[in-house]
């Protein structure tokens, strides 16, 4: 050791001693660098870095030998053999890259530490190469000890460099492996060089193909220099690419996390695509990314995202296939890898067009029968309308409107599976017999409407009529069990019956309604006469609605009494409608309007109460009769209302008869039998009204909880003086007696009605020769409640000559 440090000290220039290890540490901090980069680079550019980092390293290595031997001063003539110093390098660089490709071949101890042997055994080739090529007049002799040890030292020491920095990377790490493999070329240039004894000789020349000292070592350290920066410049390049494409990896993991396509663009090129638009064009990730945006979404949708402005907007996706896929497009700037990019999200909206198209289909067309519904009906024919008053040609415009007939009995009896099956062959069949242009529409239930433009004449809109009833009439004889439905048409013709499409729509219903009127399974047209019907009845309505809120209703009280004895029984309470302009209404006239438009249910509350309130104050247990008509009695909350008003009154049960026809009945007679027990379950008495009329049936007597029988009117006019009456009569009252119900007889105005029904065992009877309909203060003797005097004397003015008859019995006795 006092060899190599005399050898440093007296035999060399320690200023270039100095620079030569500042050279081998720059020198071997970048090669510990570009070590750990080559261990941590793909297969594919592996070999690129490592003959990079073998280079830089064999040129550190030589320029620090050389400068290092230009501080050696041997006091004699030296220089410096050009092929030999070329060879030198080479093996430097050749053993470094043998060293470091072993090092970094497998993970473990064993091939750092023999890679970095090889790479010890080249810097002492490097070395004694360069020795060789060191000419000087003088002999030079070699200590083999200091030889062994010299290189035993580099290859140690380089083996401990390369398996520190491989171990464990880390910037410690870096900073130890780059101090032993700059103490392992230093160690071995100047152990080695304490080993070397030099004896002049001036027999020895020097070669003339030399390089001197100084030229050598300049221009070994201005190469390695240059070649260092170089390599540092490449890693830094390096690094920096690695860092953008780690962050890329890291931008397109996370794209590929989201639902929709996701495109990264430099200016118009595409640098990253996810999965999600690579899955929805058809092309991998790899084509899209050579790709301009345009050619994607062609020219001018690519142009109109240079913006960024976070606006969507829909363009058409080219697919790999040519096809094109409706998409939704938003752009935004971001900073990608350190420049400003514009990000695209991609939207797939096919599904989006999909269900727009189907609530557009759903806005215009019927879903059942796939028909125009009431919208889509409307625009026609304001259009259809609108064509023919600019084209100003001749010829009509008919509306039709169908209407099924019994539709109802059909879904109560079947299902609403089997009404929607009728729906539909009721569509099939009407569109079956109609023209191009002609327009066939569901304006909702089972209302339907034909729009029929440039027909030749008026009667042609009924031919079309005509032809959907027959059509009809042949789908329920082909039907299995027979055909269940008919329909009925009403017409309303352009221009003829009105000059726009509002009143157009409304007289055809005007001539539907008297289709259904006058039989059914027809069609009508509409006539004026219709029109001005149709308002009167429309007036009513409002007013009937008007009328219970202005209190212009009354009760009046038509007395029934027992034939045989003449002893009063009760009252039937009549309703009275006083109009402010019409007068009285008859109740024939205005009860119809009301149980059409649904008004008749407040109307019949209405009665109801009353009636019971007032048979409540009577101190007679007189009976009260009220009528229920059929909308009430299928309301499904009667019998309810009906107990809440005798709570509500305090009348008791029994004393409350309700009149039902049996009309009521058959529209919904399950319905109706349910309702009826529930009323006779409250003590209510029920009575069949007007028997003999409508739909009178045997078994609706045996079916239905009846208290009595009511004969109607028609049947006891002339009853003792027509026999054919007086046999039906006889019959009926034969019946009351065999089912032990009693029977009243309505409508009895002559004596000798009276005598007859009291010959014939009639129990009850009601009539104007019995007692006319009054106001309740006229019967104030009857019912126990004192009238006012001005009231009673009134009372006795209206009841004329009527109520000062004698009484049923007397009146018999007295004939």
């Amino acid at each position: 050791m006092l060899t190599v440090y005399n050898c440093i000290v007296h035999e060399h220039d320690l200023r270039l001693v100095a620079l030569a290890a500042l050279i081998c540490g720059i020198s071997s901090f970048s090669a510990v660098n570009l070590l750990r980069h080559v261990d941590r680079s793909s297969e594919r550019n592996r070999y690129t870095w490592l003959m990079i980092a073998a280079t830089s390293t064999g040129f550190g290595i030589w320029a620090t030998h050389f400068i290092a031997m230009l501080a050696f001063s041997p006091g004699i003539p030296n220089a410096y053999n050009t092929e030999m110093s070329a060879l030198s390098l080479a093996g430097s660089v050749a053993l470094t890259a043998a060293g470091m490709w072993i090092a970094t071949l497998r993970r473990g101890i064993d091939y750092p530490l023999v890679g970095g042997a090889v790479l010890g055994a080249g810097i002492a080739a490097m070395h004694y190469i360069g020795m060789a090529a060191f000419e000087v007049e003088g002999r030079i002799v070699w200590n083999p000890l200091l030889v062994g040890v010299s290189v035993l030292t580099g290859v140690t020491l380089a083996a401990l460099a390369l398996l520190v920095v491989l171990r464990r990377p880390s910037m410690q790490a870096t900073i130890a492996a780059a101090i032993l493999l700059t103490l392992a070329i230093c160690s071995l240039h100047f152990i080695a060089m304490g080993a070397v004894s030099i004896f002049p000789d001036s027999s020895i020349e020097i070669s003339q193909f030399t390089v001197e000292p100084m030229s050598q070592a300049f221009a070994a350290a201005a190469v390695s220099m240059a070649i260092l920066v170089l390599s540092a410049a490449a890693l830094w390049i390096d690094l920096r690419f690695r860092r953008h494409k780690l962050e890329a990896e890291r931008m397109h993991g996370l794209a590929n996390a989201a639902v929709e396509g996701l495109i990264v663009c430099d200016g118009a090129r595409i640098v990253s695509a996810n999965d999600s638009i690579a899955a929805l064009t058809g092309m991998a990730p790899e084509v899209l990314n050579a790709m301009l945006l345009g050619d994607l979404f062609g020219e001018r949708t690519a142009a109109g995202m240079s913006d960024c402005s976070g606006q969507a907007q829909e363009a058409e996706l080219r697919a790999h296939d040519g096809a094109t896929i409706p998409v939704e497009l938003i752009a935004r700037s971001i900073d990608y890898c350190g420049k400003r990019h514009s990000v695209v999200a991609v939207r797939d909206i096919r599904e989006r067009r999909k269900a727009e198209q189907e609530i557009l289909r759903l806005a215009h067309f019927d879903p059942l029968t796939g028909l125009p519904n009431r919208r889509s009906f409307s625009g026609r024919l304001e259009a259809e309308i609108a064509a023919m008053d600019r084209g100003g040609k001749g010829g009509h415009l008919a509306l039709l409107l169908l209407d099924l007939d019994r539709f109802k009995e059909v879904n109560d009896l079947f299902g609403h599976g089997a009404g929607d099956a009728m729906l539909q062959k009721v569509a099939l069949c009407a569109s079956a017999v109609l023209r191009h242009g002609q327009m066939l529409a569901r304006l909702g239930g089972d209302e339907f409407a034909i729009i029929a433009p440039n027909l030749p004449d008026p009667q042609a809109a009924g031919r079309i009529a005509e032809a959907v009833l027959a059509a009809m009439r042949e789908e329920n004889r082909l039907s299995v069990g027979g055909g269940l439905v008919s329909a009925s048409i009403g017409i309303a013709l352009y221009p003829l019956d009105a000059d726009e499409p509002t009143l157009l729509v409304s007289h055809a219903d005007t001539a539907l309604y008297r289709a259904k009127a006058e039989g059914k399974d027809t069609y009508r047209y509409f006539e004026a006469s219709m029109g001005a019907e149709a308002r009167d009845r429309r007036v009513m309505e409002h007013e009937l609605r008007q009328a219970m809120a202005r209190d212009e209703f009354r009760l009046v009280y038509q007395p029934q009494k027992e034939i045989s004895s003449g002893r009063m029984v009760g009252f039937e309470a009549l309703i009275r409608w006083r109009h402010p302009q019409r007068g009285d209404v008859s109740p024939a006239t205005f009860i119809p309007v009301a149980e059409d438009s649904g008004v008749i249910i407040q109307i019949g509350e209405w009665v109801l109460a009353t009636a019971c309130a007032e048979a409540a104050r009577w101190k007679n247990p007189l009976t009260v009769a009220v009528n229920v008509s059929a909308v009430q009695l299928h309301n499904p909350n009667f019998s309810r209302k009906v107990h809440e008003v005798l709570l509500g009154s305090g009348l008791t049960p029994g004393r409350l008869e309700l009149e039902i026809t049996e009309t009521a009945l058959v529209k919904d007679m399950p319905r109706a039998l349910a309702t009826l027990r529930q009323v006779k379950a409250l003590g209510v008495r029920v009575a069949m009204d007007d028997f003999g009329t409508g739909y009178s049936s045997l078994s609706n007597l045996r079916a239905f909880p009846f208290d009595k029988i009511k004969i109607d009117g028609s049947f006891i006019k002339s009853v003792d003086s027509n026999g054919q009456v007086a046999a039906i009569v006889r019959a009926v009252l034969g019946l009351g007696r065999g089912l032990g119900l009693p029977v009243l007889a309505e409508g009895v105005e002559t004596l000798g009605e009276l005598k007859f029904l009291d010959a014939e065992a009639c129990e009850i009877g009601q009539g104007y020769y019995l007692g006319r309909p009054s106001p309740i203060e006229a019967f104030s003797e009857l019912t126990g409640v004192a009238a006012p005097a001005a009231q009673e004397d009134a009372s006795v003015k209206q009841r004329g000559g009527s109520i000062l008859m004698l009484p049923p019995a007397a009146a018999l006795r007295s004939a």
